[in-house]
Formats: structure tokens, sequence, C-alpha cells
């Protein structure tokens, strides 16, 4: 509660460089302040030490409703200074909020009539967002739960000895890529505030824009380029990012994720030019570019544009579509069901044919290679990998058919929208606006909620939260 007040503070600076959204100061000092407030309170009165662990609870139990607590609590202050502001209603400003904590980029807003020091708001968030807040708070406060509450947050690797030392990696190499990529975006023409806005969401691939035509917007083929190669890096594990900056591509080379994740772009990118050739006529160059950025930002989870998405040709929106639901790396910023999990499905797909085609005496330990090195498939992985993508599928067939409904739209359209907001992508097929029903856009906020915290994190919190409660009313 405390970082929440702090970080929802951090817009104020905006209006050293822009002063005449000085009349918004107190849309965030009010919220922050009581963030702030509310944090010491409970420090105060919540007794000290750390928590004691219970029998009755697992590892993941314990660490996925303070988890949950946290964001949902960032949800709220991030919502309050929009409507303090009198810039949206509760619950389009709710919308706006959990879209820019779980780096997903739908939107209900007017960027061209949106104050700048919004506009950084909704950046920051993002950037916060994609971060996660378990890892800022591991840089400064060591806790012995730290680690259960890092894992609950959907981080999968330590990438240094300890935690302390893991969230300071990844915090350094966030920031190096964040002011590598704000200087590079000005280099080529970009306005200052618009690089440091865009730079945000590009690494946290999240998609909010300062824009009204978001990237294309600039019409600038190197900046499209450096919006490529900053959400790539976005959607990347940070094991594989450290790895890259120590120079050992042999070792990244190797790895199964990154392979997929090559394969996908050769065979994804050539598919879709060659359907906007055929179906709006553009010239090779011009169709290979914008098929580039449309697969990339799409897989990345990110959700920029060049051109209306919505327009392109079916074949081509199916394959967006089956990016969307697969998604980036495990342990990157990007959602989805995550590059290594339909690998490893593929995987256990293929070893099962085999079996079968196979003699009876036929033994096979599939493996594949990550950063840590090379990893037996075991029955384990498999449990645990089949159980989320059945999971993950189950929710998007069913938030699917809800969207029909509250939306009133048609089936394919409300399939495109929820796999967006679910893997927390952000394309839009023109369904998200100010005018949804109420009841459609709560259906989208859940999917980017169990999107961004993977789904269990959020089952679990609810269940851990209603047995706390029932034990405490128990005489």
């Amino acid at each position: 509660m405390l970082l929440v007040g702090l970080l929802v503070a951090a817009p104020l600076w905006v209006i050293w460089f822009y002063p005449e959204d000085a009349r918004f100061a107190s849309a965030f000092l009010f919220p922050s302040c009581f963030s702030v407030f509310a944090g010491l309170m409970v420090c105060l009165y919540s007794g000290r030490g750390e928590t004691p662990a219970t029998e009755w609870q697992s590892p993941m139990q314990r660490g996925s409703l303070p988890v949950l607590f946290a964001w949902c609590f960032a949800f709220l202050a991030g919502a309050a200074p929009f409507v303090t502001g009198g810039l949206l209603r509760f619950h389009l400003a709710l919308f706006e909020s959990v879209s820019g904590w779980t780096t997903t980029g739908l939107t209900v807003m007017d960027v061209t009539e949106t104050p700048h020091i919004f506009l950084f708001h909704r950046a920051f968030m993002q950037y916060c967002g994609g971060l996660g807040f378990i890892i800022m708070i591991a840089m400064l406060v060591r806790g012995k739960q730290n680690m259960s509450l890092y894992s609950a947050e959907g981080h999968p690797d330590r990438i240094q000895p300890n935690l302390k030392k893991t969230a300071r990696t990844i915090f350094i190499l966030y920031s190096s890529f964040f002011s590598a990529g704000v200087l590079v975006y000005r280099f080529f023409g970009m306005a200052w505030f618009d690089s440091v806005c865009h730079t945000m969401s590009a690494l946290s691939t999240a998609g909010f824009t300062t824009q009204e035509g978001s990237i294309g917007q600039y019409g600038s083929i190197p900046i499209e380029m450096v919006t490529v190669v900053l959400m790539l890096i976005g959607s990347s594990n940070f094991a594989v990012l450290l790895l890259l900056v120590k120079g050992r591509i042999v070792e990244v080379s190797r790895m199964s994720e990154v392979r997929f994740m090559v394969g996908m772009l050769l065979v994804f990118v050539p598919l879709a030019a060659f359907s906007l050739m055929r179906d709006f006529g553009l010239r090779a160059g011009d169709s290979f570019a914008k098929s580039l950025f449309g697969i990339v930002t799409t897989f990345t989870t990110t959700g920029y544009s060049t051109m209306n998405y919505a327009l392109w040709p079916p074949f081509a929106l199916g394959l967006l579509m089956i990016l969307m639901i697969i998604g980036g790396s495990a342990g990157s910023t990007a959602g989805g069901i995550k590059l290594v999990r339909a690998y490893l499905l593929i995987r256990i797909t293929i070893e099962n044919i085999r079996e079968r085609l196979s003699p009876a005496q036929r033994v096979s330990i599939p493996a594949y290679h990550r950063a840590q090195g090379k990893t037996h498939i075991d029955a384990a992985l498999i449990h645990d990998t089949v159980g989320f993508v059945f999971s993950y599928m189950v929710v998007f067939v069913v938030g699917t058919l809800l969207l029909t409904m509250t939306a009133r739209c048609g089936l394919f359209e409300a399939m495109y929208e929820f796999a967006s907001a679910f893997g927390t992508v952000g394309i839009s097929s023109g369904l998200t606006s100010p005018d949804l029903p109420g009841a459609a856009l709560v259906v989208l906020l859940v999917g980017m909620v169990l999107g961004r915290l993977e789904i269990f994190i959020v089952f679990v919190g609810i269940y851990s939260g209603i047995h706390m409660l029932r034990r405490a009313a128990a005489p």
C-alpha cells in the first residue's frame, strides 16, 4: 500500500514540464496520501514480524492472497485520479486502471483530449505492472515469504542466487533498456514525452499510446523497427536477457523457447504478408513491414498498431488470434498461454503419437532447454502444462460466450476482443469503447486480471481469503 501510494504520485513530475496540468495535482495527491496513510496504519496496528504460516496453507496459498490484494488495491488507487480529476466515471476509470496495471492496453479514453499528466499515468502504470509489485518490494524489503510471493506473481525463475539480487538485476535490466529506448526514439524524431511513454509501454508489452494512430501516426519505419526491438525485449524472459547482456549467445540459441519464437516468426510473418498482398494489393516490401509489426505486436501481447488490424483479411486475423492466445515468454511482461507452454504442449503431443507408433520396449525421456540448462519433461511438468492450457481455454470459451451476450456482438468479434483482453494484448476490433455496456466491460476486466495473474493465482487467492474468513468466524 505504501509502494502503490508512491507510484500513484509519480506523474506529478509532469507538471514541471507542463504547468497547465497543475490543476490536476490534487487528483493524484489525494489517492497517493490515502494509500500511504493506510499503509502506515497497517504497519502500526497489524503487528510486527512475519505472518506465521498455517498448516492448512500451501506456499502458493500463502502467497496468492497478498499478491491478489496488492493488485486489487493498485487497480482502485490507479483509477482514483481519473475520477477525482473529472476525466472518467468510476467504472470506466477502473477499466482503464486495470488495463494499465495488467499491461493490456485496451482503452476507453480519447488520447487527443487527455492531459499529459494522465497520459504519463497510464504509461507508468503499465511500466510498473510489467515489472510487478513483488519485484519492487523484494528490492527494498527482506522477508521470509518474499519467495512465495515472487512465485505467486508469476515469476518462474531466479536469475541470481537470492531473490533480492534477482529483483535488483531485473530492475537494472528493465531500467537500462528503458533509457536506451527513450534515447533511440528521440534520435529518430519522436518528442521526449512521447519517447518516455512509448518506451514504458513497449517494454511492458502494454500498448497505451499518446497518439490517436498509435505508432503508425509517426509514419516512420525506423520508429517502427525500434518499437519491434523493444517489444521483443519486453516479451523475452529476464533470464534470457541477462544471458544476452553477458554475451552468451550460444546458450541463448540452444533454448527451446527462443527457437520456438524464431520459428513462429519465420512462419507467421510470411503467411500474413502473403495475405495482405493478395487481399490489399500491397507491394511485397510494404506487406512484409506491416506483417512483421502486426505479428510482433500481437504475439508479444503489446498491442501497438501501424494500421487498423480489424480490417485485415480473415486469414490474417485468424493468425493474430492464435498469437494472442499463445503470447510471449514465461517470466516476461507478456501475457497469453506463454511460448514455453505452447512448445511443451506440442512436444507432449508429438511424444504421445510416437509412443503409439513405437514398439512397446521403447523408452523415451524427452527434454527441453531453458536458461537454467537442460530440463526433463517429467510427469509433474506435463501435469502443470496441460492443466494450465486446459484452464486457459475454458476461461477463453466462457469469456467469449459471456461477451456475445453482454455486448450483443458476433461470435468472431467476441472471440477476438476477449482473446485480446485475456492475453493482455490490447488490440481492439472496435468493440471496446466508453459506450460498451457495463457488463461487457466487467467481462473484459475480469479477463485482463485473470490473464495477467495467470488464472490460478486469482482462484487460489479468492479461495484462501474465503477460507480464512470462515476460520476467523468459527467459534
